[in-house]
């Protein structure tokens, strides 16, 4: 991505996204991120970012801080934007974790969100400008706002506010950056120095990373108006098709694989069903609401209206459950791409029966289709929507459902495919005795046909793990399903859960989900054994070493090694991912602190280790106002998913006072 980038003349890229982090199960931009764990999306967020700036270009942490719905996150006619409310402990342990491994990273620049954060917004709050971020953590980049969502004019600049994009004003065209910052410094009311020094921070990546040398002229391949002639600037590279391929693979996840359904064994008839199988009828640029692409729910897409649901937030946007004008490859909204080309199930699965000489038969039209009673396999392909600018109406639909019960009840080997931009609940059809294989597709992107026919022919094995907790039914996610769309000039949104989301809140309140994070079947099975634990020497109670990009350099300390080893059991060349969970002491509930994917030939032992940071086992002491490693005994649990985990030793802390 940095070197596509790189080649378009783009110097900055508008992610990782690392906030929201899926605190809502329906909100509407979870598909943006990486997890509903801060530790998961920390690690990602921060390999991310340095990975897109060994490009020599620039990573832009986003939605800063606690921005979780898309619901009131805007300010509207009526009223002020939704306020994100959280306690100190929360804020630290989960909403600014994955940031500090951003700026940890070297992330050069950070957007803050639209929403209030405590009732002050974000792009002017200085406790989480100023204090958290650019002391706390020792950001050294700029804070950039999301686009016009500078609320507060000049007086955001005292506060942490360094840049306004795109331009000096606000949604409804108010002048907020620009003249009256100028006006501002001239008056005193905004100190030269604090100009200077966001002129400082704005500037510092630019040569941080010579883009005035390695871009080759900024903006080439930004385009003003795809529909006019223009200059094609194609910076893609042959040399990286197979690392997008094997991440369409790596995306998709096994939950169910029952009667020896998978992979297939020369089957002589397919069935096809879904709406989500095939190509859209409609790809290429937007013309605007004559031209639209995936449709969404019953109605197309209209491009006005996605406009003004995105900026403006209109309540009178399209609500919709699923795409159903064809395969759905991402989601939508401002994070939304469309690759040159792309494989969708059915074309790929067509070209693959060809070469076995299979019979294909499909019907993508029927709710309720007619099964030809020899198929020796049905796969039903079904999806889940979510965009930008709403929150989901539901995380599971009855259209969806009934046409695959309906599959099932003459088919005794139907196979799901479900391409969901976020939780997508399967107890509707789970249990069906003929449901034989679900598969969680996520997002695949530009080999998505190709990808899942790989997988469903056992040419690659699945190893995907579910990022998030699967219920057995909505309301098992308690206040957590749900965004807070209070009828208020003050809309307000209190995390009244604190550090408990996902797994952590099924296990806390003791409810057995139908797919747990971190849970993923695989062609092949795997054993782990010799689990052995390294524990601290004695530790002072708080870190002491200086505030660099990441905070206290001792909090990065490696405190404890985790070794054990992994074994390929079965029959397939396959990856498992060994994950690490840690109790705190006195904690009701286990964090994920570690993971590592291992590729292993059949029968082949490898030995893992993973290190705990002294921030692994650290809690925030809302007194102190640092974080703290307490003395006592850390329960240290690895296995294959947050469910399964089969080793178990544990960590000793102590020192002179404990």
């Amino acid at each position: 991505m940095g070197a596509e980038f790189r080649k378009k003349g783009i110097n900055v890229h508008l992610g990782p996204t690392i906030g929201p982090l899926g605190r809502v199960v329906r909100g509407g931009r979870n598909w943006e991120g990486f997890a509903a764990d801060a530790y998961l999306a920390g690690v990602m967020g921060g390999a991310s970012v340095e990975g897109m700036q060994s490009q020599g270009v620039q990573s832009c942490a986003k939605h800063y801080i606690a921005n979780e719905q898309e619901t009131n996150r805007m300010v509207l006619d009526k009223g002020e934007s939704v306020s994100s409310n959280l306690d100190d402990r929360t804020m630290h342990e989960v909403y600014l974790w994955p940031f500090q491994n951003a700026v940890k990273a070297g992330v050069v620049n950070v957007m803050c969100s639209y929403q209030r954060v405590n009732n002050s917004y974000a792009c002017s709050n200085s406790k989480i400008l100023n204090g958290l971020l650019k002391t706390e953590l020792g950001f050294q980049g700029f804070v950039v706002t999301d686009w016009k969502a500078n609320f507060a004019g000049p007086d955001a600049a005292p506060a942490g506010l360094d840049m306004a994009m795109p331009d000096g004003t606000l949604v409804m065209g108010q002048q907020a950056w620009g003249q009256p910052l100028l006006d501002a410094v001239r008056n005193g009311s905004v100190p030269e120095t604090r100009l200077d020094d966001m002129v400082t921070r704005i500037l510092s990546p630019w040569f941080l990373l010579n883009q005035d040398s390695i871009l080759p002229n900024p903006g080439i391949g930004k385009i003003d108006n795809v529909t006019q002639p223009h200059p094609i600037i194609d910076a893609r590279d042959p040399s990286s098709r197979p690392i997008l391929f094997q991440d369409a693979v790596q995306g998709h996840v096994l939950v169910k694989n029952t009667k020896s359904t998978l992979p297939l064994n020369s089957p002589r008839l397919i069935s096809l069903f879904g709406y989500s199988a095939k190509s859209p009828d409609l790809f290429g640029p937007s013309f605007g609401s004559e031209a639209d692409g995936w449709a969404s729910g019953t109605e197309p897409i209209n491009y006005d209206e996605f406009f003004q649901n995105t900026w403006l937030m209109s309540k009178n946007h399209t609500r919709s459950v699923i795409g159903i004008n064809g395969t759905m490859i991402g989601a939508a909204g401002s994070a939304a791409v469309a690759p040159a080309v792309f494989t969708a199930p059915f074309e790929s699965l067509k070209v693959r029966a060809a070469r076995d000489d299979t019979a294909v038969f499909f019907d993508f039209v029927s709710a309720e289709p007619a099964v030809d009673p020899v198929s020796d396999a049905c796969i039903v392909f079904g999806n889940a929507w979510a965009s930008e600018g709403y929150d989901r109406p539901a995380i599971s639909d009855e259209y969806t459902d009934t046409l695959i019960n309906a599959v099932a009840d003459q088919c005794e080997k139907t196979i799901v495919v479900l391409h969901n931009a976020g939780i997508r609940l399967a107890d509707p059809f789970i249990t069906h005795d003929n449901v034989t294989a679900v598969i969680y597709a996520h997002l695949p992107g530009r080999d998505s046909g190709d990808a899942i026919v790989s997988l469903l022919y056992g040419e690659s094995n699945p190893s995907g793990k579910l990022p998030y907790t699967v219920a057995k039914k909505s309301s098992d996610y308690g206040s957590l399903l749900n965004p807070d769309d209070p009828n208020s000039t003050f809309p307000q949104s209190t995390f009244v859960e604190g550090i408990y989301l996902d797994y952590k809140h099924f296990e806390k309140n003791n409810i057995s989900p139908r797919f747990e994070f971190g849970f993923g079947l695989s062609y092949t099975s795997f054993s782990m054994s010799s689990l052995d634990i390294t524990s601290p020497a004695s530790l002072p109670a708080y870190p002491t070493g200086a505030v660099v990009s990441g905070g206290q350099t001792d909090l990065w300390d490696t405190v404890a090694t985790v070794k054990l080893d992994v074994c390929n059991s079965g029959p397939v060349p396959g990856a498992e991912v060994v994950q690490l969970y840690v109790y705190m002491p006195g904690e009701p509930v286990k964090q994920l602190r570690g993971f590592e994917r291992v590729m292993l030939q059949p029968g082949e032992v490898q030995s893992v280790t993973l290190e705990l940071m002294r921030r692994d086992l650290s809690r925030w002491d809302t007194v102190a106002q640092k974080w703290r490693l307490d003395c006592g005994r850390y329960r240290v649990l690895v296995g294959n998913s947050s469910c399964n985990l089969p080793l178990q030793g544990s960590v000793e802390v102590w020192r002179d006072e404990c």
